[in-house]
This record gives C-alpha cells, sequence and structure tokens, in this order.
C-alpha cells in the first residue's frame, strides 16, 4: 500500500497530531508499506529516523499570528496534485485537516484518490476562546465541508462521533490514539524528580500541555492554596507570562519530551487537565498509562478515557468549585489515589499504537473499496441552499430523496436568472456565422441562452454574458473569467476549455483538469450551478497522443466535477464529435451544425424537458447540403489554415490577442416566445 499523509503541523513542532503521524509511519514501515508525509516547512528539517523511512516533501508555510513555532502552508491544489500524481498513493490519510488538509483533499477528489480524514483539533472551539466568537459559525462549516466530502472519518472519541454526525459528516469511524505503556509506566516515578520540584514533600498536581487559551490552564487558580500541595506545569507556548503571573506558586517545568516527560508524568500524585476543547486528550491517556489518577473536566475526548470513581473525576465544565473538591477528594486520601492509580494502569494497557496501526490500516481498505464501489454521478448532490428549497437529492446509491415534500420545487432551468459562458474560441462561437453579420459569429452557448429564455413556463428575465475569448487557456478561465462571473453573480455558468492547452501540450493533462476543477468549485462556493463540458477534438487515427491527451484530461473532470456539485457533459465520446458534418472547414472548430448541436446536448444535461428530442429534430432539418461547412482537401487546409497557425506560434502570439469578450456584461435574452412585435422598439440590452 502507498499511502500519503498530510499533517497541518510537522516536526520539528511537537503535539499530539505530530505524535500520531510519527507511529503511523513507524506501523506502516515495520507492515512493509510505503509513505510520504506533505507538511509546512519547519524551522529546521526533521530527523530522518523519525520519518521510519517515508519521503518528506516541505511546504512553504507562514509562522502563525502569536505562535511562530506552528507554521501554516496554504499551496495551490494544483501543487498537491503534482505531488500526489508523482506518487501515485492508494489513500491520502488527512491529519486534523483544515488548511493544507483542506488543499489535499481537493486535490485528491480531482485525481480520484480516497482519503481518510482524522478529526483531531476542534478548531471552531478555539475561536471562542481566543476571543473571536463571529468566526465560530464559519470555521464550523468549514470543518463540515471538510468531514463531508472525506471517503471516510476517524474520530477519537464517543463527543467528536456525535459532533461530526451533527454537522452531517459520512462514514464515521472511531479510531482512538495509542499510548507507549513502555515509556509511560509507573516505575518511572522519580523521588529525585520529586525533591526538586516538590523539596518541602508536597503532594505534586501536574499538568502536561500547550500553554495556550484553548487549554484553559488559568483554571488551575481554582487549586492555589490546598495545604501540602505544589501545582507543576509542563510545556510552553504563548500563555506561559500571563500564566506566570496567575499562578506564582506553581513551577513552571517548560517543555520536555521522551524520558523526561515520562519521569515528569509518572512522578505526579495527580494529573488534572481543565481543556473543554480536547477531541482526545494523548495528555490524560499517557497520566493513565503512569498509574497517575486524572480530574478532567467532564466535556469531549476525557469522557471517555477517565472512569469516574475508578480512575479519577470527571468535574463539571465550569465548575473550578467541582475542580477543586475532585483534587481534594484525591489529595486526602492516599489509599484512594493507590487504587485509582492501579485502574488507571489496567484502563490503557490495551491501547498499544500496534493495535491502532492495524486498526488504520483497515480504515485504508475500507475507504478504497468505497471509493472502488462507488458509481459515478452524472449530479452530484446540490448545495444546502438548494436542498432547503425542495431540490431532489442524489445519494451515493444514486437513490433520490427530498428535503421538503409539501410542495413541488421550481426546475433549475426556471428559476437561473444570470447565465454566464466561460471559455476558448468554442464558446465564443467560432466558425457558427449562422444567421450572423460578417465576422460576428454565434455559437453554442448563444443558442443555450435563447433556448433557456424560451423554455415554457418561465416567468422571469433571463440576463446572459458570454466571457469567452478565443486562444484562451485554463489559466485565464480560472483567473480571469471566474472572478468575473462570479462578480456578475451568476446562477449558471457553463465552462469549456482546455483544448488550447492540450494542443500545447506543455502541461500534464491532469494536472490542467485539475486546476480547472479549482475554478468550478469556486464557481460553486459562489452558489452557482455549473454545467461542465469536457474539452474535445476531432477524432483522426493519427491524431491518437493528441486524443489520448484529450481523455486524459476529460477522464479527471469526470471523477473530480461531481464531488463539487457541479454537472458534467461529456462530448469527447458523443457520436457527433465524430460527425464530419460537426466541424468546420479549420478542423478546430464546429460549425453551425456542431454547434447547434452542442447546444441541445447541453440542455438535456441541464435538464430542460425535451431538449434530445428537439435537438434531434432541429439537426434533421438542417441537413442539408447548402447548411453543411465545406469540407476542403488537406492541402488546402494547410494553406489556409495551419500555416497561418504556425506563424502565431512562432511571433508567440494568438488569435485573441488584443481581443475582449462579446458579452462581458449581462444582457436580456429575447425569448423567441416572447419576441418583440415589428412596432415594438427593443431595449439596448437585448441581444437576441
Amino acid at each position: 500500500m502507498r499511502v500519503v499523509l498530510v499533517a497541518e503541523t510537522f516536526l520539528p513542532q511537537m503535539n499530539g497530531v505530530v505524535n500520531s503521524v510519527i507511529q503511523i509511519l513507524r506501523h506502516l514501515r515495520q507492515q512493509g508499506h510505503e509513505a510520504l508525509v506533505i507538511a509546512p516547512r519547519g524551522a529546521a528539517d526533521p530527523d530522518p529516523a523519525q520519518l521510519h523511512g517515508a519521503r518528506f516533501v516541505p511546504l512553504g508555510s507562514l509562522a502563525a499570528p502569536g505562535y511562530p513555532e506552528v507554521r501554516v502552508s496554504v499551496p495551490k491544489v494544483r501543487r498537491i496534485a503534482a505531488i500526489l500524481e508523482d506518487f501515485q498513493p492508494d489513500v491520502v490519510h488527512l491529519a486534523s485537516p483544515f488548511t493544507l488538509g483542506w488543499k489535499a483533499l481537493r486535490a485528491a477528489d480531482r485525481l480520484g484518490i480516497p482519503t481518510v480524514a482524522v478529526y483531531q483539533t476542534d478548531i471552531p472551539g478555539y475561536a471562542a476562546r481566543y476571543g473571536l466568537p463571529g468566526l465560530q459559525a464559519q470555521l464550523t462549516a468549514h470543518v463540515a465541508k471538510i468531514h463531508g466530502r472525506a471517503t471516510v472519518n476517524l474520530v477519537p472519541s464517543s463527543a467528536s462521533m456525535r459532533e461530526l454526525d451533527g454537522l452531517g459528516a459520512r462514514n464515521l469511524r472511531l479510531w482512538a490514539r495509542g499510548v507507549d505503556s513502555v515509556r509511560f509506566a509507573p516505575g518511572k516515578r522519580s523521588a529525585a524528580w520529586r525533591r526538586w520540584v516538590a523539596p518541602n514533600g508536597e503532594l505534586v498536581i501536574g499538568y502536561v500541555g500547550r500553554l495556550a487559551a484553548e487549554k484553559q490552564v488559568e483554571d488551575l487558580a481554582a487549586l492555589a492554596g490546598i495545604p501540602g500541595t505544589r501545582v507543576a506545569i509542563v510545556g510552553d507556548g504563548p500563555s506561559r507570562a500571563a500564566l506566570s503571573q496567575a499562578l506564582p506558586d506553581a513551577a513552571f517545568l517548560g517543555f520536555q519530551s521522551g524520558e523526561a516527560l515520562a519521569e515528569a508524568v509518572a512522578s505526579f500524585d495527580v494529573f488534572v487537565h481543565p481543556g473543554e476543547h480536547e477531541t482526545f486528550c494523548q495528555t490524560v491517556q499517557e497520566a493513565l498509562a503512569s498509574g497517575v489518577p486524572v480530574v478532567a473536566v467532564g466535556r469531549g475526548g476525557p469522557v471517555d478515557l477517565v472512569q469516574s470513581s475508578r480512575t479519577g473525576w470527571l468535574y463539571q465544565p465550569g465548575d473550578l468549585n467541582d475542580l477543586r473538591a475532585r483534587v481534594l477528594d484525591l489529595i486526602g486520601d492516599d489509599a484512594k489515589r493507590a487504587a485509582f492509580g492501579s485502574a488507571a494502569r489496567e484502563s490503557v494497557a490495551h491501547r498499544t499504537w500496534a493495535r491502532l496501526g492495524d486498526e488504520i490500516l483497515g480504515h485504508y481498505r475500507d475507504a478504497m473499496r468505497i471509493v472502488a464501489d462507488a458509481q459515478p454521478l452524472v449530479v452530484a448532490a446540490p448545495r444546502a441552499s438548494d436542498a432547503s428549497a425542495g431540490r431532489a437529492v442524489l445519494s451515493e446509491r444514486g437513490e433520490t430523496s427530498t428535503r421538503q415534500a409539501s410542495a413541488p420545487p421550481t426546475p433549475s432551468y426556471l428559476r437561473w436568472q444570470r447565465y454566464i459562458a466561460l471559455g476558448d474560441s468554442l464558446t465564443e462561437g467560432l466558425s457558427d456565422a449562422s444567421r450572423q453579420a460578417a465576422g460576428e459569429y454565434r455559437g453554442w452557448a448563444d443558442r443555450l441562452a435563447t433556448y433557456l429564455a424560451s423554455a415554457e413556463d418561465r416567468t422571469t428575465t433571463l440576463r446572459y454574458a458570454n466571457l469567452a475569448v478565443r486562444s484562451r487557456r485554463v489559466e485565464h478561465v480560472v483567473d480571469e473569467q471566474v472572478p468575473r462571473a462570479i462578480e456578475l453573480g451568476a446562477d449558471l455558468a457553463t465552462v469549456l476549455v482546455g483544448g488550447n492547452d492540450v494542443l500545447i501540450g506543455k502541461e500534464r493533462p491532469e494536472l490542467l483538469a485539475a486546476r480547472l476543477l479549482d475554478g468550478v468549485d469556486r464557481l460553486r462556493e459562489s452558489g452557482a450551478d455549473v454545467l461542465l463540458v469536457t474539452p474535445f477534438g476531432p477524432y483522426r487515427w493519427w491524431l491518437g497522443p493528441l486524443q489520448d491527451r484529450f481523455m486524459r484530461f476529460g477522464e479527471v473532470l469526470l471523477r473530480g466535477a461531481p464531488q463539487l456539485g457541479a454537472t458534467v457533459l461529456d462530448f469527447r465520446t458523443d457520436p457527433l464529435c465524430r460527425d464530419r458534418r460537426a466541424w468546420a472547414e479549420d478542423r478546430l472548430h464546429l460549425s453551425s451544425y456542431g454547434h447547434r448541436a452542442l447546444s441541445y446536448r447541453a440542455g438535456a444535461a441541464l435538464g430542460i424537458p425535451g431538449a434530445d428530442a428537439v435537438g434531434a429534430l432541429d439537426l434533421a432539418l438542417h441537413d442539408e447540403p447548402l447548411a453543411r461547412d465545406t469540407w476542403i482537401g488537406s492541402h488546402v487546409w494547410l494553406w489556409r489554415h495551419l500555416r497561418p497557425w504556425i506563424g502565431r506560434r512562432l511571433r508567440g502570439v494568438t488569435a485573441g490577442d488584443g481581443l475582449v469578450a462579446k458579452h462581458d456584461g449581462l444582457v436580456e435574452v429575447v425569448s423567441r416566445r416572447r419576441a418583440p412585435h415589428r412596432t415594438e422598439r427593443p431595449s439596448r440590452d437585448r441581444t437576441f
């Protein structure tokens, strides 16, 4: 098995997420699997021994504000897609995904690679602790989006299971954490350490973890003044200075790891953890393995770890008097502490990393089976705004249901009011001069706009923009046309581009398609419905390598677009694409016949009733010799069309240089059913 692990933070930073990744790397190597780690570049490269034979791809990063040791990386999706394409993994493991993990999830989706997302950090909860409650809803929505798209989601506790289930995450599995019960053991208790920290023989109340707002370490002030005790705090972080003032009598021991950490934990008499936003809390488990009873807040991960009245106590969240009382109960009873400590060790003895490693390999295989068994969807599930309006939702099994059945939903093609076409010369309409003035072209998108405006039962006006310009490539559509379409408020967008990129052949089709899907994702995020047409070319046996590039480009679109909720029209394999009548004399652009055919194919894909039947009739009526574009001989074609194209390539120019879109702004489309009378003067912004 080949596994890519994507981590939001990595070595030399050490936390629960990083430790889990390292343990998985060790297990993968022991079982003979290959691994690659993608993570932000840290202050220093990780020790190769800690990678356990895995390849490491560091990405450019920035320091998190107020937390310089934490690095944040937000690369382009196509950058991660290129890494995945090179390594060819069977599965992508997303360790506590948020920013980098979201990008990796999208890249994996583009390439049809199964993903396993591990929920380890309650980021929305952190926002409230950092004084940013206004961001909590947005962050929660982002977490829901990530875990709603991952193939399999692993949660460390029952609390996390309930939380993600409430957010609509699918394929939830419980996967806890392992503990090194050899390193963390009662035998590591040290009398010398205790004399150093508590020289007067005090009992030690210990905490281990980051010193940051989300850990609520300041709540330990409730333990001040308990006779015969000393609070010892192991860890570091941005809150250390403030905590030193709030807890002046506590011993701040700084960050510790390895044997030094194991010695410290085993030397505690009681371990306390007040953080309410722990999805698991590995330090609680390490304390239990060390034979130390635990007092923790009764929320989140500790609820599954601490057995009240057996291995420690859970106190009411926010009730610091209850916290103090629970600690006093253990401090004042040596026999109870010893009994709780023995039970604590026993409660986690089975949680070995080897066992957890075998479990996660099983989860990887589940994700691979889910993707292998899934049927490709032509129309993916709509966004929540559509579902709430009663639009049908297509399930993973291909079954349909509706969120509301009280009233028939309005078909999408009647609700669309702003249709924006994006692309290159094919969408601009080159070679479709039917009923147009000299030098002007109509094209399939213009025809589709008229068809939409003429739909029966339409009660709203359709406005339309065509941003396509000849010679444009994927980068132009994604970087220029997509933002313009969003600015215009598109509720329907059609996208057809990639032919020029495939012809030039400078970049792999899979990466080009991944970048295009990134643009589609942005359109979907803005609320637009999207029809994505696969790029295509004329079929000729001697164009085999070129046809292969078109097919590879299209396959990525077919896999990735449904995951975004976009509709895909695969015109590459349509019989009309092989029909000579569909191609203009330059053999690169559609004829009027081809544009007409594609417009009806698009209408059918968008769900317009009768589009196929009307299209067949219309094509039959126009199947006349005078209506077909003339097919010229090869020698004429070479001189008339190929020679100018080669000339432009040599000069480094394109046919679209200096041109602008024919409809850069929204214009009203006049329905053929509602065309003005001869005495009626049409408004200036009407186009058809």
